[in-house]
C-alpha cells in the first residue's frame, strides 16, 4: 500500500507552464496543483493538451517554461536517470493501453516489475495474482492480448499501471473505444481503486459521464489555458460560455453554419486529434 504523507501540499505542482509544438501552442502558462488522495479530472476538446499535460508530470515531456513539482520536489529538468524513483511512485494507464502484444498478460505485468529490480519470481508471481484480483481478472496470467477484449486489455494495462503500488495514477481517456457499458464497468474500477489504495489519480477525458462519476475535482483546460476549477456538482453552474457548450455537447452557431454551408473548417479544437 502506498504511504499516505501527512501534509497539505499538493502531490503535484505545476507553475506557469508553458508549452509549443512547432507553431501549435499547447499549454500556455497552466499552473495546477493536485491534491492528495483525490481525483482530478481534466476535461477539453481534442487537441487541447490534455495528454501532453500528464506527460509532464511524469517527465515524458518537459516544458519550455515553468515548473513541475512531485511531493515538493522540482523535478521540471531531472535526467532520465534521477526521473526513475519518481515514475516508480506513479502509474500511468496510455489512451491505447500499449500492452506488448507478443508478451502474455502476466508478461505485461511483470515488465515494470522487472524494471524497477524485481527478481524474485515468487515476488513477481504473487504480484500479479494481486492485481489481476484487484480488477476482476483472475486467472488470466497465461492469455495473449490478442485473446483479450478490448475492456480486459484496458483492465489489464490497469494492473499493470499499478503494479509498483503507485502513490498518483494518470488515466489517459480510460474509457475510450469502449462502449457505454464497459465504459461505466472502468469508471468503477476506478472508484474501487481510489478506495482501496488510497491514491491520488488525475483523468483526461472527453467522456462527460465518466468526469462526473468519478471526480473529486474537474478543471477544463482549453487554448492551454484553464477555464474551470469546479466539482462535478458544481459544473453546471459554470458561467464561461465555451465550458458550458463542451459539458452539454453543443456546438457553436458558426460550426453550424458552416458544416451547413459545406465549408466546415478542418482541424478546429473540437476535430484535431492531440498530440
Amino acid at each position: 500500500m502506498p504511504t499516505t504523507t501527512e501534509t497539505t501540499e499538493p502531490i503535484v505542482r505545476m507553475q506557469g507552464v508553458h508549452k509549443t509544438f512547432g507553431l501549435q501552442k499547447v499549454l500556455d502558462g497552466v499552473d495546477l496543483d493536485i491534491e492528495r488522495g483525490k481525483t482530478t479530472v481534466v476535461i477539453g476538446p481534442s487537441g487541447c493538451g490534455k495528454s501532453v499535460l500528464l506527460k509532464h508530470i511524469v517527465g515524458l515531456l518537459r516544458p519550455d517554461k515553468g515548473r513541475v513539482f512531485f511531493d515538493g520536489a522540482d523535478i521540471t529538468n531531472l535526467s532520465e536517470r534521477q526521473m526513475v524513483p519518481v515514475r516508480r511512485r506513479i502509474g500511468f494507464l496510455f489512451q491505447s493501453n500499449a500492452l506488448f502484444d507478443s508478451m502474455t498478460v502476466a508478461g505485461n505485468i511483470h515488465f515494470p516489475l522487472i524494471e524497477h529490480g524485481v527478481r524474485s519470481q515468487e515476488q513477481l508471481d504473487r504480484r500479479c495474482a494481486d492485481v489481476l484480483r484487484l480488477v476482476g481478472l483472475e486467472g488470466t496470467q497465461d492469455k495473449m492480448p490478442e485473446e483479450l477484449s478490448g475492456g480486459q486489455k484496458k483492465r489489464v494495462a490497469l494492473a499493470r499501471a499499478i503494479a509498483l503500488n503507485p502513490e498518483v495514477i494518470l488515466y489517459d481517456e480510460p474509457t475510450t473505444g469502449l462502449d457505454p457499458i464497459r465504459a461505466d464497468l472502468i469508471n468503477e474500477l476506478i472508484l474501487k481503486l481510489q478506495a482501496e489504495l488510497k491514491t491520488t489519480a488525475v483523468m483526461v477525458t472527453h467522456d462527460m459521464a465518466s468526469a462526473r462519476k468519478v471526480a473529486d475535482r474537474i478543471v477544463m483546460l482549453h487554448n492551454g489555458r484553464l477555464l474551470a476549477d469546479t466539482t462535478a456538482e458544481g459544473l453546471d453552474d459554470v458561467k464561461d460560455e465555451t465550458v458550458a457548450r463542451f459539458v452539454e455537447g453543443r456546438a457553436t452557431d458558426e460550426e453550424l453554419s458552416q458544416l451547413r454551408s459545406g465549408h466546415f473548417a478542418q482541424g478546429s479544437d473540437h476535430e484535431r486529434e492531440n498530440t
